[in-house]
């Protein structure tokens, strides 16, 4: 059986705050931590069309988390 394993990393200015957020999202074959101002997704699997599927919710889920964030900074410093 094929394993098939990509790295995402991204930068943001919050990324603690990004990186707790979709951690309720992270499915088992994915792991996802904070390094700094970046956050880096592991995600791994046996077939293409899943972890194509994977990696399509996470950069959803990410763009979502990233607005959150942003929100939620913006409140704080008004």
């Amino acid at each position: 059986m094929m394993q098939i394993e990509g790295t995402i990393t991204t930068v943001h200015t919050r990324a603690r705050c990004v990186s707790g957020a979709l951690a309720p999202d992270n499915l088992r074959s994915m792991e996802t931590r904070a390094d700094g101002d970046r956050i880096i997704t592991t995600i791994a699997g046996t077939q293409l069309r899943s972890v194509i599927a994977s990696v399509d919710d996470y950069l959803m889920n990410l763009a979502i988390a990233e607005d959150a964030c942003s929100v939620r900074n913006n409140r704080k410093t008004k």
